[in-house]
């Protein structure tokens, strides 16, 4: 195990956007781990968000406008 501080060689930061996230990041963020056969069809958040999304409109639909986070 590796006790410095110091960035391995293999990982490349030279296009890096330093703050990208940042706004995101301070409204509030939700880090989820998806599985690799879901995260073949979703390639990205904005996928993923939009298939929510469409979810919960029918959730709402369904419940008459009364969707209940568990």
């Amino acid at each position: 195990m590796k006790t410095t501080d110091e960035i391995s060689n293999e990982y490349d930061f030279s296009n890096g956007i330093r703050g990208k996230h940042f706004k995101d990041y301070r409204k509030g963020t939700n880090i989820v781990l998806l599985k690799a056969d879901v995260a073949e069809v979703f390639k990205d958040s904005k996928s993923v968000n939009r298939a929510l999304r469409m979810l919960m409109d029918i959730a709402k639909k369904e419940t008459d406008g009364k969707l209940i986070p568990h």
